[in-house]
């Protein structure tokens, strides 16, 4: 049963895989065939014969059916050759074919013999042999082939060869070919092969060419290949430039000439100026044949004129306003400066937020079933439309809010801290929020997988909403591993230490995400991700921390000039993460007309691996002043400790030894008296407070410090100096910030020592008083002489403008403002200097640079009233 169910799938896959025969020239009769088995196999006897006959209709020839045939069938004992030669006249056929299939266990066999109606020749004999039910369909096809030889009198392909080829190698083509050497010469399958070769792209015309040989047919591919591109051009282009177009072409220079490819890349190059607004843009091109077989390439381009957005209409919109609306978008209609700004060009990304924005703010004004249609753009001849469709629903109010299921706190102290009671109307924007922190809220006492979900029950009637958030507090887990990979330089304590979560301990996300702040902060990495894994136990989690890596050496460079220090230039060299440890190394050098400065420091963040910042400072510095040089060498030893979030406490140890010479008759009096060695020994204490984001271009943080030095525990020189600093980086709309920085100090001289100039304040430059030369900003003694004084202060007010925000280019307009004030002076603020100005800031490939100029806006004699330029950069390994 199972072979005669086997048999019959072959045989109807056969009879539906074939298409119809083609015109009739001979005709075949195929009687039953004998079947010998030991099982009753004979529904074969019938079966066979429509498989052969299938196979010879399709190869061309008319058969005879073979229930029909099966009448005619001679008793065994009377099967002579005139008895089939009888049956093919009287159904027609010019050829008769009869058989017997033997079968024993798996194995079978099967004869045929083959004889014309019409003729005395001796019939032909065939055999072929198998294993296996599964094999019977493709054995029964060779045998009808076989028979199919004889009729047609085919001939066997001895070779295969291709032509005309010369840069499309012939083994490429003859992998596309499927008739071999040995197979029989049939047109069927070589039309196959000419559509497969066809189908490579690569040719203007195929042909199949056939030659006779001894023992068979030799086959020829004659190709004609298609021309090359000598060159591609673009013509009408005035938006873009060719380079730009050809950056986004597929097709290059020596590349097959493919008509299919051309039309591709003309649509990538009106999609191109679609993205500009240029909408009418009409692409054709042009061929010009050359010699060699290859050919010019010229994109023809009407560009049309740039259409931008006319009118943006909402429809549906009762409560808000188009001029509400509008102010929500960033898509906007064409406007008066439209020439300078982007309005009315049209960025589809940018009008799909733009309907999400317009559908949160209604959802956060209490429009809970609002819906905003997706846009309806409307390109006309020199315009464009815009349509929002809105259904605004009804405005609902704020109902019941309750708190249900594993509470952590009292309910009374979970609803104090949720904000949606604080509203009128219903604000998915604070629900969301207000889940977030209750996620955050239970996340810090382990609870990592805490589900929260605020259930709302809208009362159509009343048109208020109740609002349940349920909580599903799941498991407390503990972090059972913390693993650390992408770290090829840094050591995995440096970043272990400032994680601040710890394995073994419960799970704790504000302080996960504190710690992948500090992370950042460190600049060691220009990507942090953070993942978590289910550990080996329900109750423990895997934190997974895989970091890239950014350099973190940096060479820097700056240069300025002042009327003071003449044209000066320093560099410096930075390792920030020494060895892999986190530790600081730095080289610095200033070269000047008036100065030479060297530095060399280090510190070590993490001293005993407690957060003990120590370091060291060794220097050499030569300075002509105008009046003196100065001559000193010096060291400073550093201790820092972190006392509470972004705050460290510090305390600093510095000895200095300066020798004063070269001093002028025309000096003041109290640079006079420093003539020869001076010796400072001082100690500085000060507490720093820094939650800035980042430390180039920080959008968000602050900056504040106080410190106190007091110098006199040897040498002679003795003083004490006071000084704070304040700075706030406060993000305003579109990624702009406003910096406000303020600054102060003040030093006296103590009892029976010194006080020298270069201890005491002096303002300008470009960090402190831009537009104003370096030191320009003074006091002056009782003889009119110019020297430091012993109070300042100081105020600047930037507007930092991202205006590659990619790229890190940010534009800078500023304000500064302050002044110095000698030891018998007060300080007012009715007397503060002033300087405004512009510059860029870029955070470039080779480090930070800063180019800003400054003007003085109150001018005095002898100060320059034009403009004052300054700069610094730098380039990182």
């Amino acid at each position: 049963m199972i072979k005669r169910i086997g048999f019959l799938i072959i045989l109807m896959t056969c009879l539906l895989a074939g298409p119809a025969g083609s015109k009739e020239s001979l005709r075949v009769v195929v009687l039953p065939f004998d079947v010998y088995s030991q099982e009753d196999l004979s529904y074969m006897g019938v079966e066979i014969p429509g498989v052969i006959l299938k196979q010879l209709s399709e190869d061309g020839a008319g058969v005879v059916d073979v229930n029909t045939a099966a009448g005619l069938l001679p008793k065994e004992g009377s099967r002579t050759l005139d008895a089939f030669r009888r049956i093919g006249i009287q159904t027609g056929a010019d050829y008769v074919v009869w058989g017997s299939l033997t079968w024993i266990g798996t194995k079978f066999s099967m004869d045929a013999k083959m004889v014309e109606a019409i003729g005395e020749r001796p019939p032909e004999t065939f055999f072929t042999e198998g294993d296996g039910i599964e094999n019977l369909f493709g054995t029964v096809k060779e045998l009808a082939q076989d028979i199919g030889s004889k009729i047609f009198k085919w001939k066997k392909i001895i070779d295969i060869r291709v032509d005309g080829n010369n840069r499309i190698e012939a083994d490429a083509i003859r992998k596309q070919i499927q008739t071999k050497s040995g197979d029989l010469f049939q047109t069927g399958n070589l039309s196959k092969d000419l559509k497969a070769i066809y189908s490579m792209g690569y040719f203007d015309d195929v042909r199949i060419l056939s030659e006779d040989a001894p023992g068979g047919k030799i086959i020829i591919f004659n190709v004609k290949e298609k021309a090359t591109i000598r060159y591609i051009r673009t013509s009408g282009n005035r938006v873009y430039d060719d380079g730009k177009i050809k950056e986004n072409l597929t097709i290059k220079t020596g590349s097959i000439l493919n008509i299919f490819k051309i039309h591709n890349n003309i649509e990538r190059i009106e999609a191109l100026y679609r993205d500009k607004n240029y909408h009418n843009v009409r692409v054709t091109y042009d061929i010009q044949q050359r010699d060699n077989n290859q050919a010019d390439l010229t994109f023809v381009i009407d560009e049309g004129a740039k259409i931008r957005i006319e009118k943006i209409t909402f429809i549906g919109n009762n409560a808000y306003s188009e001029k509400d609306l509008k102010g929500l978008m960033q898509t906007s209609e064409k406007g008066f400066f439209f020439w300078l700004t982007s309005s009315g060009e049209l960025n589809k990304e940018n009008l799909n937020q733009d309907a999400a924005k317009l559908a949160a703010f209604y959802h956060n004004k209490g429009y809970v079933d609002a819906k905003i249609g997706e846009p309806q753009v409307e390109f006309k001849d020199t315009w464009i439309e815009i349509t929002f469709r809105i259904e605004e629903g009804a405005q609902y109010g704020v109902g019941a809010v309750d708190i249900s299921g594993d509470l952590i706190l009292p309910k009374e102290d979970l609803l104090k801290k949720v904000k949606i009671l604080n509203e009128k109307f219903y604000n998915r924007e604070i629900i969301r929020n207000d889940v977030l922190y209750l996620s955050d809220l239970y996340s810090d006492e382990g609870y990592a997988y805490a589900n929260i979900s605020p259930a709302v029950d809208k009362d159509p009637e009343k048109r208020i909403v109740n609002i349940i958030y349920q909580i599903n507090k799941g498991r407390q887990v503990y972090f059972e591993r913390i693993l650390i990979g992408g770290n090829t330089k840094t050591r995995d304590k440096v970043i272990r230490r400032e994680l601040q979560v710890y394995e073994q301990e419960l799970y704790s996300g504000s302080r996960l995400k504190r710690g992948v702040r500090n992370l950042y902060r460190l600049d060691y990495f220009e990507d942090i991700k953070v993942a978590t894994a289910k550990g080996d136990s329900d109750d423990s989690i895997l934190l997974k921390i895989d970091v890239t890596e950014k350099p973190t050496g940096a060479f820097t460079f700056g240069g300025g000039y002042s009327s003071l220090q003449d044209f000066f230039v320093t560099a410096s060299i930075t390792q920030r993460n020494f060895l892999g440890r986190g530790q600081t190394l730095k080289l610095q050098g200033e070269i000047g007309g008036r100065s030479d400065q060297y530095t060399l420091s280090f510190t070590e963040p993490w001293l005993f691996d407690i957060p003990l910042s120590a370091g060291f400072d060794i220097y050499s510095w030569n300075y002509d002043y105008d009046t003196y040089e100065k001559d000193s060498l010096g060291g400073a030893l550093r201790f820092s400790y972190r006392v509470f979030d972004f705050t460290r406490a510090g305390i600093t140890y510095k000895y200095d030894r300066a020798d004063i010479s070269d001093i002028t008759e025309d000096a003041a009096d109290s640079i006079k008296e420093l003539e020869g060695i001076n010796i400072t020994s001082s100690i500085t204490t000060y507490i720093n407070y820094d939650s800035r984001d980042r430390q180039f271009n920080p959008t968000e943080g602050s900056d504040h410090s106080l410190s106190f030095q007091y110098a006199g525990l040897g040498g002679n020189i003795g003083f004490s100096k006071i000084t704070a600093e304040t700075g706030w980086y406060i993000p305003l709309f579109w990624g702009v910030v406003n910096f406000l920085h303020g600054k102060a100090g003040s030093v006296t001289e103590n009892s029976g020592m010194l006080l020298p100039d270069y201890e005491k304040f002096y303002l300008g430059g470009m960090n402190s008083m831009r537009g104003f030369d370096w030191r320009g900003i003074h006091a002056i003694d009782e003889n009119g002489d110019e020297i430091g004084g012993e109070k300042f202060v100081q105020f600047n007010f930037e507007i930092l403008i991202p205006l590659v925000k990619k790229q890190g280019l940010v534009g800078v307009l500023f304000y500064d403002t302050g002044n110095v004030y000698g030891k018998d002076e007060s300080m007012s603020l009715s007397g503060l200097r002033q300087s405004a100005g512009y510059g860029i800031r870029w955070f470039s490939p080779i480090g930070p640079i800063r180019l800003e100029n400054g003007y003085i806006i109150d001018t005095k004699e002898g100060e320059r009233s034009g403009g004052r330029w300054e700069f610094t950069m730098g380039s990182a390994f």
